[in-house]
C-alpha cells in the first residue's frame, strides 16, 4: 500500500521562495504581483471611476449572461458532490490524520464558520430580499405576480435558494480541499496545493502562482467591496436611529473604526481575536433573533418555518435550471450574480474554514459547513424576512411602501415597527460592525497565509499590512470615486468568479482522488 506521503512526494518546502525583509515574510511572485495588480486597479479606478465602472460592469454582464449555464451547473454539482461525501465511505477520513483532535470547541467552530461565511449578507438582505421579490422591486422569481399570496412563498423560497445549500457547498468544496491537502498530505495551506494530484510539482511554478494571485485578488476586492457596502448599511442605520447624515464622511469613519478594531483582532490571532469576536457575534445574533421572534407575530413565524422550508424544496429545482426559464432577468440579475459572488469569495471563506477545521472528519465537516448553516438560515430568514413581509402586507411602518430607493435600511425599518426599536436598531448596527470586523480579520489571515506561501505563522506586521490595505482600498475608492468606484470594485470581484468556477470543479476531482487514497491507506494500515 502506497503511503500518502509517497503519493505526494515533492521537494517543495513551505517558505523556500520567501523573502524576509522589514519584518515581512513574503512569497516573492505572489506578493509582488498581487500588490502591483491591486495598486494598478486602485489608481486606474481613481483616475477614471466612471470608465472603470463601465468596463468592469461590462465584463461582469458578459460573464454572467454568457456563462450562466456554467455558474448554475457548477453550483448544482457542488451541492451533489458534498452530499455524496456525507454518505460515501470517504466521509470517515479525519482532517489531520486518525489521531488529530479539533482545535476549537464545536460552538466556537460553528460561530467562526458562520461569521466568516455570510453573517454580513444575512444582516443586509434578510429583510430586503424577500420584500424585493414579493413587491417586484427588481425582477421577480419564476415570473410570479408581485403582491400576491403565491409571491409570498416564492419570495421566501428564492431567498433561501440564494442563501442555503448552494453557497455553503461552494465554501465547503474549497475549505475541505485546502484542509485535506494541508493537514493530511503536508502541503502548504494555499489554493495551489489542491491541484498537486493533477499537475504535480508545477503547482510550485507559474501555474500555482497564478492561482494564488487570483485568490488574493478575489479576496481583497471582495472584502473591500463588503467594507464599503457594510459602511453604507451601518451609516444608514445611524441616520435612521440618531439622525447622523449617512454621507461619505460617516461611511469612511465607519471603515476606519472597523479597520482599527480588525487590526487589534489580527494581532491577537485566531484564539484571542476571531474566536472571541465570533462568539460575541453569535450571542448578539441569537438575542436579536429571539427578540424579533417573541415580539413579532410569533404564531405566524412558527408556521412560517414550515412554509419557508416547503417553499425552498419546491423552488430549488426550477431555480437551479438555466434552460427553459421565462425569468431570465431575475436569473441573471440575482441568481447568477450571487453564484459568481459566492465563488469569488470562496478562496477567502474556504481557506479560513480550513484553518479552523483540523481534527474534524469529512462527514462532520460537511454537516457543519453545509447542512447546519442551511437550517439556521431557514430560521433566520423566516423570522426577519417573514416579519418584513408581514409589515408590507399589512401596511405597517416604513416597509408599507416597499424598499424605496435604499434597501440598506430595510432591517432598521422592520425593527422600527417593533417594541424597543432604538435598542434593537443599535444592537443591529453593532452586529453589522462586528460581522465586518470578523470578516476583515479572517480575510487578512487568509491573504497573509497565501502571500507567505502557505505559512500559518507569518509575522504580525504582515497581517496588519493586509488588514489596513482592505480598509484603505475601500475608503479611498469611496472618497474619491464614490458609488461608481465601489461598483467597479464589486464588478471586478464578480468577474473573478468566472475563472474560479473552473478551479472549484477541478478541486472536486482532486479532493475525491485524495480522500479515496487516504481511506485505502488507513484501511491497509489497520
Amino acid at each position: 500500500m502506497t503511503p500518502p506521503e509517497t503519493l505526494y512526494d515533492t521537494d517543495y518546502e513551505v517558505g523556500q521562495d520567501n523573502i524576509q525583509a522589514m519584518g515581512m515574510d513574503i512569497h516573492n511572485p505572489v506578493f509582488g504581483v498581487s500588490a502591483a495588480l491591486i495598486l494598478m486597479f486602485v489608481v486606474g479606478t481613481l483616475m477614471m471611476p466612471e470608465e472603470a465602472k463601465v468596463a468592469f460592469e461590462g465584463a461582469r454582464t458578459w460573464s454572467i449572461n454568457t456563462f450562466d449555464w456554467l455558474f448554475l451547473g457548477a453550483g448544482n454539482i457542488f451541492v451533489i458532490f458534498c452530499l455524496m461525501l456525507v454518505v460515501l465511505p470517504v466521509g470517515s477520513v479525519r482532517l489531520g490524520g486518525e489521531d488529530a483532535r479539533p482545535d476549537f470547541t464545536l460552538t466556537s467552530w460553528f460561530a467562526m464558520l458562520f461569521a466568516a461565511g455570510m453573517g454580513i449578507g444575512l444582516m443586509f438582505w434578510s429583510v430586503a430580499e424577500p420584500v424585493a421579490y414579493y413587491t417586484g422591486w427588481y425582477h421577480t422569481p419564476l415570473n410570479v405576480l408581485p403582491n400576491t399570496p403565491e409571491a409570498t412563498g416564492t419570495a421566501m423560497g428564492a431567498t433561501m435558494f440564494h442563501w442555503g445549500l448552494h453557497p455553503w457547498a461552494i465554501y465547503a468544496v474549497v475549505g475541505l480541499s485546502l484542509a485535506f491537502f494541508a493537514y493530511n498530505k503536508g502541503l502548504p495551506l494555499t489554493v495551489r496545493s489542491a491541484f498537486y494530484p493533477l499537475v504535480q510539482d508545477r503547482s510550485w511554478g507559474w501555474f500555482g502562482n497564478t492561482i494564488d494571485v487570483v485568490a488574493v485578488l478575489a479576496t481583497i476586492f471582495g472584502l473591500a467591496t463588503s467594507l464599503g457596502l457594510g459602511a453604507r448599511q451601518a451609516a444608514g442605520g445611524l441616520e435612521f436611529l440618531f439622525g447622523i447624515p449617512a454621507d461619505i464622511n460617516t461611511q469612511i469613519a465607519i471603515i476606519v473604526a472597523v479597520t482599527s478594531v480588525a487590526v487589534i483582532s489580527v494581532v491577537r490571532g485566531l484564539d484571542g481575536g476571531v474566536k472571541v469576536l465570533s462568539n460575541i457575534n453569535m450571542v448578539m445574533a441569537i438575542m436579536l433573533l429571539l427578540f424579533v421572534f417573541l415580539t413579532g407575530s410569533t404564531l405566524a413565524l412558527v408556521n412560517g418555518l414550515w412554509s419557508t422550508t416547503v417553499a425552498y424544496v419546491q423552488t430549488i429545482v426550477p431555480l437551479s435550471l438555466w434552460f427553459g426559464r421565462e425569468d431570465e432577468a431575475f436569473m441573471h440579475g440575482w441568481t447568477v450574480f450571487y453564484w459568481a459572488w459566492w465563488i469569488s469569495w470562496s478562496p477567502f471563506v474556504g481557506m479560513f474554514i480550513a484553518r479552523v477545521s483540523r481534527g474534524r472528519t469529512v462527514r462532520q465537516f460537511i454537516v457543519a459547513v453545509l447542512l447546519v448553516p442551511t437550517l439556521v438560515t431557514i430560521v433566520w430568514m423566516t423570522v426577519f424576512g417573514g416579519s418584513g413581509l408581514e409589515q408590507v402586507q399589512q401596511g405597517i411602518g416604513a416597509l408599507a411602501n416597499g424598499l424605496g430607493n435604499d434597501e440598506s435600511q430595510a432591517m432598521f425599518q422592520m425593527l422600527a415597527s417593533l417594541p424597543l426599536a432604538s435598542i434593537t436598531s443599535f444592537v443591529a448596527i453593532c452586529l453589522v460592525l462586528v460581522f465586518f470586523i470578523t470578516s476583515s480579520d479572517s480575510g487578512s489571515l487568509v491573504i497573509d497565509s497565501i502571500t507567505a506561501g502557505g505559512k500559518l505563522d507569518a509575522p504580525v506586521p504582515q497581517r496588519i499590512f493586509w488588514a489596513v490595505m482592505e480598509g484603505v482600498i475601500a475608503a479611498v475608492l469611496l472618497f474619491v470615486g464614490g458609488a461608481s468606484a465601489l461598483k467597479a470594485l464589486q464588478a471586478a470581484s464578480v468577474t473573478v468568479g468566472l475563472p474560479f468556477t473552473l478551479v472549484l470543479l477541478a478541486m472536486c476531482v482532486t479532493l475525491y482522488l485524495g480522500l479515496s487514497h487516504e481511506r485505502k491507506y488507513v484501511i491497509g494500515k489497520g
